[in-house]
């Protein structure tokens, strides 16, 4: 199996960050190629950046995706999801949509993320999945996820106290959300009496269980464009 991973910020350091954690966890069972997005932020934390990672998912996946078996985009918050799924006919899976649902499968749950312009976001993500009323708490600490992934011992007591105040609202679960926080989950989970989910981890297990299912097709009608990359503006007219 061979798994195309999409980073859509600009940061080289947060790639190699999940690809790493991602390849510990796949353990041999699948081929993992990363990638970074070529435009954009360096750290998505507003809707405008969101929107740029869109485009520059869309734009990696044009350049790299040939041949992959499955595409895991690695952003909390999904930015280009349906796009991207609409474009291929191997199963794609955001790192945000598999954490929410792998929560919600055991009850109500909250979430922890960097970055305050995130609540109103991840609020109405989690609505769109149908989701919201599994959802007990939201919190998001000061420092950005691209803040915490330069420096994450600085951010574990505040990471710990959010996600104690998820379970103190009736979380019975807490989703540490995003990237940049790969590998901290295990690491404040003691210090929560509730269940932490890495979503980096709940994206993998995703993935994995995703390719022994396949998906079903998608085929877009074809559209001309301009401006875009030829690999991108050649997905759009034969997807």
């Amino acid at each position: 199996m061979r798994i195309l991973l999409i980073n859509p910020n600009t940061s080289a350091h947060v790639t190699d960050l999940v690809a790493g954690h991602v390849r510990t966890q796949l353990g041999g069972r699948a081929e993992l190629r990363a990638v970074t997005g070529r435009f954009g932020a360096r750290y998505i934390a507003s809707r405008a950046a969101a929107a740029i990672a869109g485009h520059a998912a869309l734009d990696a996946l044009a350049e790299h995706g040939a041949g992959c078996d499955a595409v895991y985009l690695a952003c909390f918050g999904d930015p280009g999801l349906l796009a991207l799924r609409e474009l291929l006919r191997v199963p794609v899976i955001g790192m945000a949509e598999a954490a929410c649902r792998e929560a919600a499968a055991s009850g109500r749950f909250g979430i922890v993320t960097g970055g305050a312009a995130w609540e109103p976001m991840l609020r109405e993500f989690v609505a769109a999945l149908g989701l919201a009323d599994a959802l007990a708490a939201l919190r998001t600490v000061a420092p950005s996820g691209g803040t915490i992934a330069r420096d994450p011992d600085a951010a574990l007591e505040i990471l710990a106290q959010a996600c104690r105040a998820c379970a103190g609202a009736g979380a019975e679960s807490v989703i540490l959300g995003g990237a940049g926080l790969a590998g901290l989950a295990a690491r404040i989970a003691p210090q929560v009496p509730v269940p932490v989910i890495c979503s980096v981890e709940a994206g993998t297990r995703a993935v994995l269980a995703a390719g022994a299912f396949g998906q079903a097709p998608s085929r877009p009608d074809p559209v001309e464009s301009t401006g875009l990359t030829p690999a991108l503006a050649t997905r759009l007219i034969d997807p």
